[in-house]
């Protein structure tokens, strides 16, 4: 399925690039979520009119994406958790946690489906995250897992 792209992608491509993708990618992602539209002459012609807004409007996210790089950029970030005596959690730091304490502690706004931390967070220690903020920027940030201290 054709389709031209609404904003840069990372892997897939740039704002107004016409590109052939799956029709189930194109519907289910690209096209629910507005990064793009489908390729008929008349979204083509549409596109090429507001090309020159949609890079601006990129230029702008990617500014922000910078400012808050800047503000995380590899920090430390502690969360308490209830363990177990083998250090294990009772469940697992999830991205939306990340993404709470990031709210709290740094006063930005990230989607939790932008946090991937690399490895599951199921135990004590540190775990490095990556924050994708924009197609061409990430960070790493590093979440620090420590014990809650015991109710008696």
């Amino acid at each position: 399925m054709k389709v031209i792209l609404l904003e840069n992608v990372r892997k897939v491509g740039s704002i107004g690039e016409i590109i052939d993708v799956k029709r189930g990618f194109a519907r289910n992602f690209l096209i629910s979520k507005k990064k793009a539209l489908f390729a008929s002459k008349e979204n083509i012609k549409e596109v090429e009119k507001i090309k020159q807004e949609l890079n601006k409007k990129d230029q702008d996210k990617k500014k922000e994406a910078k400012t808050i790089q800047e503000k995380i950029k590899n920090k430390e970030y502690e969360i308490k958790k209830l363990s177990t005596e083998n250090k294990e959690l009772y469940g697992s730091v999830k991205p939306t946690e990340i993404s709470k304490l990031l709210a709290e502690q740094e006063k930005v706004e990230i989607n939790p489906s932008l946090i991937q931390p690399i490895n599951e967070i199921k135990s004590l220690g540190n775990f490095k995250v990556m924050v994708n903020l924009h197609s061409e920027i990430q960070t790493q940030i590093v979440i620090k897992v420590s014990p809650q201290e015991e109710i008696k």
